[in-house]
């Protein structure tokens, strides 16, 4: 096992961080690529296989430490691994700065003063986990700060297209810049996002086509962007009527018509790509949208798993209010995943619960061919489902990462231990091997 030294990190919180709808030609299928953080088709599956069993001395390839907090997910293209950190680079704030903070001070996050922090793009070699350069992005102190236990100032992860990666830190600004580091544009939209209880901001840009998607929901004014990926032109901006959302948009095309689905609190509504005009729109979602909505053949399925929890697949095709009519083809209010976004294969939709119980469902008709199973051993999770050749994987807080037979029946494959590590981020899976973020490093699983 080879072992890249850096600084020592603490991770934290991936939101859910948006969807990605697949763009790959043939040509670019055939190379190494996991370009979004829910994989090539958004859907949380790989192209090919990965391995079943490791351990912190079986089949790790090589160690990375990565600098500073950070609980975005790597993606991949080629040779190349990208990611996100911030790294506090400015002493604490002097307690005498806390009689400024609000009075009405957030329970969980942090909402008063905030330390300076590099805001920093890496890219790693895939075959040797050297860091091959380090850019940063911005230098700044935020004006809020994040989840004490799950959240970082790097929650969003960034997508690359082969060509340039694009680095989105919010309140900070999006980055693009070429495979070797170079700046090409950067945009800063005047934005401080107020998000709820200071949880911390965690949405990943979108990309179709030679087109970017960025959605800014928040406690104040909410509002999706589409821009030219090429120089950062904006394309167009629409508001939304929406609160703190985590839930990254979904590209779809459905009869030849390019629509972008959003979850959010007080609607799910659905976009024209071109113009940004509202197509339809459906209530009874409930709060708190973390994990994004995926697609299958002619509906598009959404879930929440916080206060009034629900699971709906919505049928596509429809314009206006959708709310309470037959468009819902099938709900579920029980075993959803609040934070782990699901994965949609070969018409099954699987669920993850934060306290691991896991549901398999005939993603047609919402028919459970098992419902909130508890996996052997109590865990927590975070971090986002993610399969390969049959097999999901279930990175937990917990050291271990549960592989479990993709199917109608429950079946374990594996437990997977990595001794002293906590895994926030999504793993990534690409050319057999796959990427785990820890809390402190970066691992290449490959047999």
């Amino acid at each position: 096992m080879k072992k890249v030294s850096m600084y020592c990190v603490v991770a934290s919180f991936l939101f859910a961080v948006p969807i990605f709808w697949s763009y790959a030609s043939s040509a670019a299928a055939e190379e190494v690529f996991w370009s979004y953080w829910r994989g090539p088709a958004a859907d949380g599956m790989a192209l090919g296989d990965a391995p079943v069993k490791w351990s912190e001395t079986e089949n790790v390839r090589w160690k990375t430490d990565i600098p500073g907090r950070g609980s975005s997910s790597p993606v991949i293209w080629g040779n190349r691994i990208f990611l996100t950190t911030a790294v506090k680079s400015g002493p604490d704030p002097e307690p005498k700065a806390q009689a400024n903070a609000p009075a009405k001070k957030m329970p969980f996050g942090s909402s008063g003063p905030q330390t300076e922090h590099e805001f920093k793009v890496l890219c790693i070699d895939r075959k040797t986990g050297e860091i091959l350069w380090s850019r940063t992005a911005t230098t700044a102190v935020p004006h809020e700060g994040f989840h004490g236990t799950y959240g970082s100032f790097a929650s969003n992860s960034p997508v690359t297209d082969g060509k340039h990666v694009y680095a989105f830190f919010g309140s900070r600004g999006m980055y693009c810049y070429d495979l070797d580091g170079t700046l090409v544009w950067k945009k800063d939209f005047g934005v401080k996002m107020r998000m709820r209880m200071a949880f911390g901001e965690g949405m990943a840009p979108v990309i179709s086509g030679d087109r970017l998607i960025l959605v800014f929901d928040h406690e104040d004014d909410s509002f999706m962007v589409m821009l030219d990926k090429n120089s950062g032109e904006q394309i167009w901006r629409v508001d939304r009527d929406e609160v703190t959302n985590w839930a990254a948009p979904l590209v779809l095309e459905y009869k030849g018509q390019k629509q972008i689905v959003v979850n959010g609190t007080n609607k799910v509504r659905c976009y024209d790509f071109d113009t940004g005009k509202l197509i339809w729109e459906c209530g009874g979602l409930g709060s708190n949208p973390i994990p994004p909505p995926v697609t299958q053949d002619d509906f598009v399925l959404v879930m929440t798993g916080h206060r009034e929890p629900n699971l709906m697949a919505i049928k596509l095709g429809r314009e206006g209010d959708l709310t309470g009519t037959d468009a819902v083809v099938w709900s579920q209010t029980r075993g959803n995943s609040y934070t782990p976004s699901p994965v949609l294969h070969d018409n099954k939709f699987y669920a993850l619960t934060d306290n691991g119980m896991i549901s398999c469902y005939n993603a047609r008709t919402g028919e459970p061919y098992y419902h909130q199973v508890r996996l052997p051993k109590s865990y927590s999770f975070k971090s986002s489902l993610v399969g390969a050749n049959g097999k999901l994987y279930m990175a937990s807080e917990n050291e271990d990462v549960v592989v479990l037979r993709m199917g109608e029946k429950f079946e374990v494959l594996a437990t997977n231990t990595m001794a002293d590590q906590m895994f926030i981020a999504t793993p990534a899976i690409s050319g057999g091997e796959i990427y785990l973020r820890s809390l402190e490093s970066l691992f290449c699983i490959s047999e």
